[in-house]
């Protein structure tokens, strides 16, 4: 069988508003399943691809900062 993951996550959000999607990421957050990780992925992989540079440097920021917060904590 030929599963496309990311053709079937993108499926299953299609056509939901901005306050479906949160609800979808922070559903995948808060559940803490680690199957959710793959559809995280593919969300965010859309804000990457359709963001500015300055918008990336920011995510990446923010991103260093939690992995950061993240690791002290552990």
């Amino acid at each position: 069988m030929n599963l496309n993951l990311r053709n079937a996550i993108l499926s299953n959000v299609s056509g939901n508003n901005t306050d479906q999607l949160e609800a979808t990421i922070k559903e995948a957050i808060n559940s803490g399943e680690e199957k959710m990780l793959p559809g995280l992925g593919v969300l965010f992989e859309l804000i990457w691809e359709n963001a500015e540079q300055s918008e990336k440097q920011e995510m990446l920021e923010a991103l260093e900062q939690g992995v950061q917060q993240a690791t002290t904590e552990s």
